[in-house]
């Protein structure tokens, strides 16, 4: 597609409104999205939300825009003199003749670097299995002593103290100084570590420090820092800045904690809260053993009742024996009396039951005259039915009706003339009498 017109071809005088929207299409058309590194000036955010500033460098500036809701999704304010970099398409203001960036996104120079080491580390120690939930240890409940491992001016280790004082002050606390943050610091963390390890002087480990940006926590994302949690055999609890800062060591360390003094609470028991549990024990324990006494003592009472002396108790076995005896012959002689008057029962019902042969004979014999008779009957009637059917049959008989001195006239093929339409003149019939039959020439019909 061309944009610019042929001056040669096209020599036509055009405005500056289509003169600027060709130089926007020919711009937006051919120059991708990029990213552009510089330093802010000249920054201002309107009433709107929307900012409007200049990235500059040595040598030039360009004017930019970031709409209002690509702005607020930034956790930080630019500000003037910031070095950053910009996710930016090219563009141009048509109204103004301007060339300008239109940002989609904004991050401080530097940062983009680090965030990609950062997931790129990831990615290869959570292959590795480092982050694998099965290989992370239980923090002891009650440990013999605590390790911090931070700097001696780190404002964290002051607070994990105070925690740790005011949770469980008779629990030793062993601290292992090293550097935060700066060139050195992930090797000195990775050593402290290596250290308290070998020493076994404590159950658990805190590595803290306190908040700040990508750059300060940079010590706590290098490898060397992450495989030495990981190898480490004592519960490491990783302490590391606030709660949305997120660090390498926090997913290589058994348990993550939101902050350094989260991470003092994690790894000591509290002291009023085992007190409170305690009293709570004692308590349950005390109303359980009343209950338990009280329970003994009845069953005391019952089995003080139940005591009897043996001469006693043979007596009375003795007497409840007789009744058993007495209940036994009472019981027999029922169930002998009951099997008697059963067997009678059964005796009247199979007298009851037994047939009665002259009676059977006399209703056979008054069924075998009752069948002679109804037979002798049903043969009268056949006959008659018979003689009745004979008698119809003989009046429709054709040889009945030419005895009386009709005659039966066929064609040569057989048929029966009923009707002198049937035949024509020198047709040949056969007549059929009484007794014998006769040919025929038809002459003439009428």
């Amino acid at each position: 597609m061309q944009l610019i017109p042929d001056i040669a071809q096209a020599p036509r005088v055009i405005s500056v409104a289509e003169l600027n929207r060709l130089v926007r299409e020919l711009m937006e058309g051919n120059l991708p999205l990029m990213w552009v590194a510089g330093e802010i000036s000249n920054f201002m955010r309107a009433a709107s939300g929307h900012c409007y500033f200049s990235l500059k460098d040595g040598q030039a500036q360009v004017r930019c825009v970031m709409f209002r809701h690509k702005a607020q999704l930034h956790d930080w304010k630019p500000a003037n003199g910031m070095q950053v970099e910009l996710r930016a398409s090219p563009s141009f203001y048509e109204a103004r003749g301007e060339f300008q960036l239109n940002v989609e996104a904004m991050r401080r120079s530097g940062l983009g670097a680090l965030y990609a080491a950062f997931e790129k580390l990831k990615s290869k120690l959570q292959a590795e299995g480092l982050f694998d939930p099965a290989s992370k240890r239980a923090i002891p409940a009650f440990p013999r002593a605590i390790g911090v491992i931070t700097s001696l001016q780190a404002a964290a280790l002051r607070d994990v103290l105070t925690t740790l004082r005011r949770r469980m002050a008779a629990i030793p606390v062993i601290v292992y100084p090293t550097a935060v943050q700066g060139e050195s610091a992930g090797r000195q963390i990775a050593a402290a570590l290596s250290i308290a390890d070998a020493r076994a002087e404590c159950d658990v480990l805190i590595v803290c420090r306190g908040g700040g940006s990508i750059e300060d926590l940079w010590a706590y994302n290098e490898e060397v820092v992450a495989r030495a949690i990981h190898a480490c055999q004592l519960p490491v609890i990783s302490g590391v800045g606030h709660e949305t800062d997120f660090t390498i060591a926090d997913f290589v360390a058994d348990v993550r904690a939101p902050t350094p003094t989260a991470a003092a609470q994690m790894a000591c028991p509290s002291r009023d809260e085992l007190t409170q549990a305690l009293a709570h024990v004692q308590h349950r324990l005390g109303r359980v053993t009343q209950s338990a006494l009280e329970h003994r003592m009845q069953q005391l009472d019952v089995l003080a009742r139940r005591l009897q002396h043996p001469g006693e108790r043979i007596a009375s076995q003795l007497s409840h024996l007789g009744h058993l005896a007495s209940r036994m012959g009472s019981a027999w002689a029922h169930g002998l009396d009951g099997n008697i008057w059963r067997m009678r029962e059964l005796s009247r019902t199979l007298q009851s039951a037994r047939p009665d042969f002259s009676a059977l004979a006399i209703e056979q014999r008054s069924l075998a005259q009752r069948l002679a008779v109804a037979v002798a009957q049903r043969v009268t009637t056949l006959q008659a039915e018979v003689r009745s059917l004979a008698a119809q049959l003989a009046q429709l008989n054709p040889q009945a009706v030419l005895q009386r001195g009709y005659s039966l006239v066929e064609t040569t093929s057989g048929t029966i003339v009923r009707d002198s339409a049937q035949i024509n003149a020198d047709d040949d019939l056969r007549i059929s009498f009484a007794r014998g039959w006769a040919s025929a020439h038809v002459q003439d019909k009428g």
